[in-house]
């Protein structure tokens, strides 16, 4: 099935219309992208070492803990799913045995970003670009390193913030001649400067969208059918779930404090799933057919 998923995968980033990416962290999030009908979900890595660990995204995450969690969700997903391995967690020989250990975890692509370690969330202040020679050499070694000729390799500039537009072209056109397939600049501050980076790569283009406006470094809200008319091939949302989910653990918690501070049950079936819609979610449904299939009678 992983084989499959790759294909499939290859074919939505080669497709004229634009890819759409929720951003997943967990086995909720990754079912009710697919529940939903998304064709492919983006593993966030700042969403797992945030919910996971509890710790913001600046490199504290590494390899094995990102690893171990998005095989589990890659394992139970019908979709494609493309992972973040952030900067490969070392030089290029590093980011080979990166690659190779998430396509052979059941991955569809890996992302790999050209900061220096460690790494911050592509919208935080402080960030730096490891050498343009050095950046190349590592997508060279993730494209070596894949087994299957469909598995995509992302491949992330944060040098915007650093040296500016001209050095993004430079390269993601860099980053495609050395096998990406997938080509993304983060953190880009304006609907021109995607304009022109499209207008100027020979790969399609990934764009992250988080919070717009609320964020004054990040790139503003733009909808995925205008991203689509410019030429954009793919857009993530990784920080929409996350931030999702800590609204409405937030709302439930309230709901429970109304609870608790009255004399009376106070029910608020709005804020919270049901437990069937739990079991829905969690193949309950298949394990159980599983159970019946191997039960040992009396």
């Amino acid at each position: 099935m992983a084989d499959s998923l790759k294909k499939q995968y290859r074919a939505l980033i080669e497709a004229p219309e634009i890819l759409v990416m929720p951003g997943v962290f967990d086995g909720f999030s990754t079912a009710i992208v697919e529940k939903m009908g998304f064709k492919a979900g983006f593993i966030s890595g700042a969403g797992i070492s945030e919910s996971a660990l509890g710790l913001s995204d600046v490199g504290l995450m590494g390899l094995e803990d990102n690893l171990a969690r998005a095989r589990a969700l890659a394992d139970i997903s019908g979709i494609p799913m493309q992972a973040d391995a952030d900067t490969g967690y070392g030089n290029a020989v590093n980011v080979y045995h990166t690659v190779r250990a998430f396509e052979k975890a059941g991955l569809s692509g890996v992302m790999i970003e050209d900061q220096v370690w460690p790494k911050r969330c592509g919208h935080m202040k402080g960030k730096d670009v490891i050498p343009f020679e050095e950046a190349v050499a590592k997508i060279k070694a993730a494209a070596d390193a894949r087994i299957d000729p469909d598995y995509i390799i992302m491949s992330r500039t944060d040098t915007f913030a650093v040296h500016g537009i001209d050095d993004v072209i430079e390269r993601l056109n860099a980053f495609a001649e050395a096998g990406a397939d997938l080509l993304f600049a983060d953190a880009l501050l304006s609907e021109d400067a995607i304009i022109k980076v499209v207008e100027n790569i020979s790969k399609p283009l990934c764009v992250n969208m988080g919070f717009g406006i609320r964020t004054r470094s990040t790139t503003p809200l733009i909808p995925a059918k205008r991203l689509e008319q410019i030429g954009v091939g793919a857009v993530i949302y990784p920080r929409l779930l996350t931030a999702g989910a800590i609204t409405g653990i937030t709302n439930a918690l309230a709901g429970l404090q109304e609870a608790l501070a009255s004399e009376e049950v106070v029910e608020r079936p709005e804020l919270v799933a049901s437990f069937e819609d739990i079991l829905g979610l969690t193949k309950f449904d298949e394990l159980t057919a599983l159970e019946q299939k191997y039960a040992v009678g009396d």
